[in-house]
């Protein structure tokens, strides 16, 4: 059978290039001009490797890459870009992408570069795999207070039926923190359930939340289950709730009033009981405020908040997230040094926890089982923070000098620097107005 690439590039010249070169190397190749087409392609199929350009007509490719990364760890990322974007590839590699190349490409040796990825991509599932087999693992609270406190309002939660709303900056463990609610709770014995509501939009999410019957629309070419279907007596999961468009807000907000919903295409009433969790990086009381979020839909989601600190804020837990990850990776005898834990605990995580779990893989994987060096972390050593940073020591001034340097990388434009950080624009806003503040000003 033959592979699957999904190639995402916006100019049509590169497109009818990698298509024509990698077709006649054996491998099914699926253009996307776009990030909206892309979105639509990943949600309806699985590839073997994902290739990405940064720059798209609709939006950047780094957020392409966290949605995968967020989707499918094992995918192989690969990031085409300019020869002056060379920043800007090695923050895509710190948000999960495993290489990059920079135009103009060279053809011959392309295929042996995407050989190399999915050789990765083979190892992160053969790691998965002893991870199914094995016991599934707790997450990782820490003992940092913020965290503390999260962990006893997820525990609260496990215990009731209630909607949960979880909140926190790209790659701070949403998923991982429902699923164990999930566990932990009386429906630990049903389906649990899934979705990422950035990856689809319109009638697309419609579908896979309501299902269809056969003919609904141009290509239903068959009745199919939805969500709401799937988590029957289990738990539905909503990342990214924030980004449901109003029109199915109103939709989704039916249903849960009235526990009943029918297909697309159906007159037959269904119903489904489930257990609601949702998920956010998004400020949603301002997006509330801003009209781009129900009202009343967030008071329905919202009977119990739990926020997830991002990771440079609980710095104290770093060395303990450190050792349980190279457990999940199923590396849990190696040694990390005192040099590289310092590493580790100075770096700013804008990509958090999940930064943190990539870093860590391709330490495993580089190391080869030996014993690790400072060289196997040597993507935390941006140049274009850590000369700022050199002999300084505290968490605030290595922060201030890696969000300045995205921001001068972004050519001082807020909502791009919120986008490679993965924080929103008010939290950008916000951290620059504290480092305005004279030091030591409350």
């Amino acid at each position: 059978m033959k592979r699957k690439i999904l190639l995402l590039d916006d100019d049509a010249g590169t497109r009818f290039g990698f298509t024509r070169f990698l077709s006649l190397s054996g491998y099914d190749v699926q253009e996307a001009e776009s990030l909206t087409r892309a979105s639509a392609a990943y949600g309806a199929q699985k590839f073997d490797a994902v290739i990405v350009d940064l720059n798209l007509p609709d939006g950047s490719g780094l957020d392409f890459i966290e949605t995968v990364r967020s989707d499918s760890p094992d995918v192989p990322i690969i990031v085409i870009t300019g020869a002056g974007d060379i920043p800007l590839a090695v923050e895509a590699m710190r948000r999960g992408a495993d290489n990059f190349l920079t135009k103009p490409v060279d053809m011959e040796g392309i295929e042996l570069f995407l050989e190399k990825s999915l050789e990765i991509g083979m190892i992160r599932k053969g790691i998965s795999s002893r991870q199914r087999i094995e016991k599934v693992r707790d997450p990782y609270f820490g003992e940092s207070p913020a965290m503390k406190e999260a962990a006893e309002i997820a525990r609260l939660a496990a215990g009731e039926d209630s909607p949960v709303l979880i909140t926190g900056e790209t790659g701070t463990g949403k998923g991982v923190l429902a699923a164990w609610i999930h566990r932990q709770s009386r429906r630990r014995t049903g389906p649990f359930v899934e979705l990422n509501c950035s990856l689809l939009r319109g009638e697309l999410l419609a579908s896979e939340l309501f299902g269809h019957v056969r003919g609904a629309f141009t290509s239903a070419d068959r009745d199919r289950e939805g969500f709401f279907d799937a988590a029957d007596g289990g738990t539905l999961v909503l990342d990214e709730i924030g980004e449901m468009e109003i029109p199915m807000q109103a939709q989704f907000l039916k249903v849960l009033e009235e526990k009943s919903f029918r297909r697309l295409g159906e007159t037959k009433v269904r119903r489904s009981d489930f257990r609601l969790i949702c998920a956010t990086n998004k400020d949603i009381e301002e997006e509330v405020r801003a009209g781009r979020f129900r009202r009343d839909l967030f008071f329905r989601i919202n009977l119990l908040t739990i926020w997830i600190p991002p990771l440079r804020e609980r710095v104290e837990d770093i060395p303990g997230l450190t050792r349980h990850m190279l457990g999940v990776l199923g590396a849990p005898e190696r040694e990390v040094s005192a040099e590289i834990l310092e590493m580790l605990t100075a770096y700013p995580w804008p990509g958090n926890v999940r930064e943190l779990r990539n870093v860590l893989e391709r330490g495993v994987i580089l190391s080869r089982g030996k014993p690790f060096t400072p060289q196997h972390f040597a993507t935390l050593r941006d140049t274009s923070m850590w000369a700022e940073v050199a002999g300084k020591a505290t968490l605030e001034e290595v922060e201030k000098a890696h969000l300045l340097a995205v921001l001068e990388r972004c050519g001082g434009d807020v909502a791009k620097a919120a986008t490679e950080l993965g924080i929103s624009k008010a939290t950008v806003y916000r951290r620059l107005k504290e480092l305005k503040k004279p030091s030591g000003t409350g």
